[in-house]
């Protein structure tokens, strides 16, 4: 406590604050807390109340309970889980368009690609907590003017919250933007760049915990943890609201979206499953979820 420390907690505790002025850190005594005026140790009290308020907020991301995508992914065990549902895979896939118009993705021989155009895909189902892997192979617009023209797709969870894919490799970490490769788009970059050139086969294994809400009330940020290529680039983010063009957050579950944005983006061996993630259900979910390519 440096000086003016005798202002701030009251002139009356003069004696306690010559201690710390001169350096004097020792452990309180019974003695001290019984000269101590009773005003200064419900300060003291209320201080400490509100830090380890402040501390149970952060570490729960500020609206959260102790629920976790943590623990999941073993990268060491390659298995795909049996439950898992199929979204592409070698003989089809199970997408249907975004809108009502005509989509324009491509399927051939294990290998969707995404639209020319503006329209994308999503599942015919609406998912809550899930575990994800997608491969993908972005293209190489040359000499593009903007980043975000080259080689741009993404997946949109729950049509809220994407997670980018761009032909980021070779930018340096200084030069890296929340709109690149691996992105929470414009949220958070990813921990690690690990993208891979044009043409190159890369992939995300996702494991999501959906926001909660109590009577339309949020009471817990959505939560992500990410895989690229292996290498975990999203430690438990807790991602506090939709993205970029993202529906806005609400209590339902909602499809899995791939984004068509004018770049034929190939994806592969698509799969998803479905988790239970509460505060209990978290590990018990660990033990059955084994990631895979």
């Amino acid at each position: 406590m440096e000086g003016g420390g005798e202002h701030l907690i009251g002139k009356e505790a003069s004696e306690f604050v010559w201690i710390a002025k001169k350096k004097v850190f020792r452990p309180f005594t019974q003695d001290d807390l019984q000269k101590m005026p009773i005003d200064f140790l419900m300060k003291i009290r209320k201080m400490i109340a509100v830090s380890f308020t402040l501390l149970i907020a952060w570490r729960s991301g500020w609206a959260g309970d102790l629920g976790t995508t943590q623990g999941i992914l073993d990268m060491g065990k390659p298995e795909r889980p049996a439950e898992a549902i199929t979204l592409v895979g070698s003989e089809g896939f199970n997408l249907v368009p975004e809108g009502a118009g005509p989509s324009k993705w491509v399927f051939a021989e294990g290998v969707l690609t995404a639209s020319p155009s503006w329209d994308s895909v999503m599942t015919t189902e609406s998912y809550g907590d899930f575990r994800m892997h997608v491969e993908f192979n972005v293209n190489e617009v040359k000499d593009a003017k903007d980043p975000e023209s080259d080689g741009n797709s993404g997946v949109y969870i729950q049509q809220r919250y994407e997670i980018q894919i761009l032909n980021s490799f070779g930018v340096t970490e200084a030069n890296y933007k929340a709109s690149y490769c691996g992105s929470i788009y414009q949220r958070k970059k990813p921990d690690r760049l690990v993208c891979k050139k044009a043409g190159e086969w890369q992939d995300y294994d996702i494991v999501f915990r959906a926001a909660r809400f109590d009577g339309g009330k949020k009471t817990a940020n959505a939560r992500i943890t990410v895989y690229q290529n292996g290498v975990l680039i999203h430690d438990d983010y807790a991602i506090p609201a939709q993205t970029g063009a993202g529906m806005k957050e609400g209590p339902d579950p909602r499809p899995i979206k791939l984004q068509g944005h004018h770049n034929p983006v190939r994806f592969r061996n698509v799969w998803i499953q479905k988790l239970v993630l509460s505060e209990a259900g978290a590990r018990s979910s660990a033990k059955t979820a084994e990631p895979g390519k």
